[in-house]
């Protein structure tokens, strides 16, 4: 259950780690293969290795800010919905998408099941992945950010967090997904 006034597990190690603002600074160009990961997919209860897709089919990387269960970024939350929500027409055109949070599994677990995902919900509590993108941060959580690779798990497109324009929109995203 959403709840605006439940900090409980906001104030954790990742928090700190992440509470001070860097900047996204991704030089990820087009065209170039992108950095490899394996992560957790608490929807599906499975392990997720980038490079598994790489000949077979296109994905969206959707790097999304979730604080922790009961708390989200109030500008990525919608943003989470309408992917979750749209998750289906990514599909018919052949395109996986895998979100990917710095909540932790059990954090991740409940949020699966509160919003009932059908996207592949990647746990990176580490942010590893996070700094491997070059995201950047504030507030306590990695900043969110969408990647579409070519079949080839090369760069087609990249949206990086500005106050301005924080998420790509679902029709963007699937116009550069094709």
């Amino acid at each position: 259950m959403l709840t605006s006034t439940d900090f409980r597990g906001l104030v954790n190690e990742r928090f700190f780690r992440n509470f001070f603002p860097i900047p996204a600074t991704n030089m990820l160009r087009l065209g170039v293969t992108t950095p490899d990961f394996q992560l957790p997919d608490i929807t599906n209860g499975t392990l997720v290795k980038l490079s598994n897709y790489k000949g077979k089919q296109r994905v969206l990387l959707a790097f999304t800010r979730i604080f922790t269960e009961k708390q989200y970024c109030p500008l990525c939350f919608p943003h989470i919905k309408a992917l979750n929500e749209n998750y289906e027409q990514f599909q018919h055109r052949g395109i996986e998408v895998l979100m990917i949070t710095s909540t932790d599994e059990r954090q991740s677990q409940i949020v699966v099941r509160d919003l009932g995902f059908k996207i592949p919900l990647l746990s990176d509590p580490s942010c590893r992945v996070f700094r491997a993108y070059e995201v950047g941060q504030a507030l306590g959580a990695p900043l969110p950010a969408q990647f579409v690779l070519d079949k080839e798990g090369k760069l087609r497109y990249k949206h990086l967090f500005s106050f301005l324009d924080n998420n790509a929109n679902i029709e963007t995203l699937l116009e550069n997904c094709c």
